[in-house]
């Protein structure tokens, strides 16, 4: 699942032009950027994080990188091999 501080009309469209295959939640309030400490103060977009957690809802990797996006890919899905 992918979170963002969008609203739902540009998750929309965003999921219409990329066909990711999972859901995608609106967080306009940004009360679950700040539940994961994410948050940015003031208007700014919330820190680009990854979350890996299993289905005991337990977390097993974060991934924090603004600069390198291919790491939260190679890492997430790193640490889902790891956990089968």
């Amino acid at each position: 699942m992918g979170i963002s501080a969008d609203p739902v009309d540009r998750q929309k469209e965003f999921d219409d032009k990329n066909t990711l295959g999972f859901p995608l939640l609106s967080d306009p309030d940004r009360d679950v950027s700040k539940t994961f400490g994410v948050k940015r103060m003031g208007p700014l977009p919330s820190k680009r994080a990854t979350f890996v957690i299993d289905k005991d809802r337990r977390l097993v990797r974060s991934i924090r990188s603004e600069t390198n996006m291919l790491t939260h890919a190679d890492e997430a899905l790193e640490a889902l091999k790891a956990l089968s």
